[in-house]
């Protein structure tokens, strides 16, 4: 497995890994029109192409046998801060346990530490298992926030964070 920089010709791969994973990851959390709602919210390809050149995300994806399995976002200096923010971080379900999560988890607190920032944070759904594989990997719980999304649905999240050495 190897880890590459993202860019505007991957997104239809995002899309597709995002569709695939989101079912899965959420399916028992989220109703399936809030599922479609937040999909098309976050992953359309006008979406995308705004969080790559507006919001200056940064996209890496985990690439296997050449083909892309997995793909995190981040942005360095989170709204005038030392922390990174993970935006997005996602496998197919198939290459669940592979180690690709943990792979784009480490390249991520890898590009953060070179840009300066010392923590890396995220949202993670209070609800989402996945929040148990980040405290296992030295992220805590700072806070949580419920954010309204638009049409009656919000995000009922843990804040999590971790300090980088």
């Amino acid at each position: 497995m190897m880890i590459r920089e993202g860019a505007l010709n991957d997104i239809t791969l995002i899309r597709a890994i995002a569709n695939a994973a989101w079912p899965v990851a959420y399916s028992a959390i989220l109703s399936s029109e809030q599922l479609a709602y937040m999909l098309e919210l976050m992953y359309s390809e006008a979406a995308l192409r705004e969080q790559i050149e507006v919001k200056g995300h940064r996209f890496i994806l985990c690439d296997r046998d050449a083909a892309a399995i997995g793909f995190a976002s981040f942005e360095h200096g989170y709204r005038q801060t030392k922390r990174t923010r993970l935006h997005k971080l996602y496998v197919l379900p198939e290459a669940k346990g592979t180690g690709a999560g943990a792979m784009l988890l480490r390249a991520v607190e890898s590009a953060a530490h070179s840009a300066g920032d010392d923590r890396v944070e995220l949202n993670v759904n209070r609800f989402n298992p996945s929040k148990d594989w980040y405290l296992r990997r030295g992220f805590v719980i700072e806070r949580d926030e419920v954010l309204d999304i638009g049409h009656g649905y919000v995000m009922d999240d843990h804040v999590m964070v971790k300090v980088l050495a």
